[in-house]
C-alpha cells in the first residue's frame, strides 16, 4: 500500500492529465475522520483534505486527484446532513494532488481560492524537483475552469458554519503558494505540505520551496497554536503539537549537518560516501525522498542551486 501511494504521488507531482490515471485510482476510496464538530479529515490517494460541513455548506481544503471529484462529493453529501452545496474549495499549494479535482469541483459550483503563486504555476507550470534526482516534469498549463477565482497575497477568512476559517501565506517553504489553513474556534490546523508524516519531505526547491522556509512556517505555527491543537498533515495521521517540534528538529539537525560538512568543503558526492545524514536514515529515509535525496535537498537549497530555471512569483 505504501509503495503504491509513493507512486500515485510521485505521478501527481508529474501532473498526469485526468485521462492518464496513476495506478490503482479506480480503486481509491474516500476516508473520512472526524476531527471537530462539524469538521472533517478525508483521505483518498494525494494530499489530505479538511471538510468544514455545516449550514451555511461544505468548505473543503484542498481535492486531490481529477478522477476521485466523483467520489469527494459523495463522502461530502454523506457528512452533510443540511444538504447544503460545496461552496468553497482552498488549495494549499499547487501540486497535483491536492489540486486535482479543481475543474470538476468548480463546473458543479465551487468557488476556488488560493494563494496568488498557486493560480500562477498551475496557468504557467514549471518542471518541479528538488534540484536533484528528484524530476517531476512540468504540467500542461491547467483548464481555465481549474484556476483559482480569488486569490490573495497573505491572508484571507472564510466565513462559515460558525467557524472562521483563515488561510495565511508563508513564504517558499513545500513551494512558494503554500497556504497554512487554521480553523480558530475549532483548534484545528491544515499544514498542507509544509508539515508531512511519510518521512523525509519533498521540498520543491525547483518550485520556490526552501528548507529554512519550511522550519519557519511549521515554527510560526507552532507559536500561535494551543499546545492541543489538532494538526493535519498534507500527508498522514492526525498529528499533535508534539510530532511537528519533532519534524522541525529534525529539520534543523539535517540542516546543521550539511552545512557543517559544506564549511567543512565536502562535496555532495562526499557526503552521500560518508553518510552524513545517517543518524535519521532509519526513522525518516522512505521509498518517495531516500537519505540521499533529501541530503540533495538540503545540499542544494544552502548552495543556491536548482535542477533547472523557472519563475518565482511573488
Amino acid at each position: 500500500m505504501r509503495t503504491r501511494l509513493i507512486a500515485i504521488l510521485i505521478g501527481s507531482l508529474a501532473a498526469l492529465p485526468a485521462s492518464a490515471q496513476p495506478p490503482d485510482l479506480s480503486k481509491v476510496e474516500i476516508k473520512a475522520t472526524k476531527v471537530a464538530n462539524g469538521l472533517y479529515m478525508l483521505e483518498g490517494a494525494g494530499g489530505n483534505m479538511a471538510a468544514s460541513v455545516g449550514e451555511d455548506g461544505v468548505v473543503l481544503i484542498d481535492d486531490e486527484f481529477a478522477p476521485l471529484a466523483g467520489k469527494i462529493e459523495a463522502v461530502l453529501k454523506s457528512l452533510n446532513a443540511s444538504a447544503k452545496p460545496l461552496r468553497f474549495v482552498i488549495n494549499t499549494h499547487y501540486h497535483f494532488d491536492h489540486t486535482g479535482s479543481n475543474q470538476a469541483l468548480a463546473s458543479d459550483g465551487a468557488t476556488l481560492i488560493s494563494h496568488t503563486n498557486v493560480r500562477a504555476r498551475l496557468a504557467n507550470p514549471s518542471a518541479a524537483g528538488n534540484g536533484g534526482s528528484v524530476k517531476l516534469p512540468a504540467a500542461k498549463p491547467a483548464d481555465p475552469a481549474a484556476l483559482p477565482v480569488i486569490t490573495f497575497d497573505h491572508d484571507v477568512t472564510v466565513h462559515a458554519n460558525g467557524e472562521d476559517i483563515r488561510a495565511i501565506y508563508f513564504p517558499a517553504g513545500h513551494t512558494d503558494g503554500d497556504s497554512i489553513i487554521f480553523f480558530t474556534k475549532a483548534n484545528v490546523v491544515h499544514m498542507g505540505d509544509d508539515f508531512v508524516r511519510y518521512g523525509f519531505p519533498f521540498i520543491d526547491i525547483d518550485g520556490g520551496g526552501s528548507v529554512e522556509g519550511t522550519i519557519k512556517a511549521c515554527e510560526r505555527v507552532l507559536a500561535q497554536v494551543p499546545a492541543d491543537v489538532k494538526v493535519i498533515p498534507g500527508h498522514g495521521a492526525v498529528a499533535t503539537t508534539a510530532d511537528v517540534r519533532e519534524y522541525v528538529q529534525m529539520l534543523k539537525d539535517t540542516s546543521a549537518a550539511v552545512r557543517s560538512a559544506m564549511k567543512a568543503g565536502k562535496s555532495l558526492e562526499q557526503m552521500k560516501k560518508d553518510q552524513v545524514l545517517a543518524a535519521w536514515s532509519k526513522r525518516y529515509s522512505g521509498d518517495f525522498i531516500s537519505t540521499d535525496a533529501f541530503l540533495e535537498t538540503l545540499y542544494n537549497d544552502f548552495s543556491g542551486r536548482s535542477g533547472g530555471a523557472f519563475v518565482k512569483h511573488h
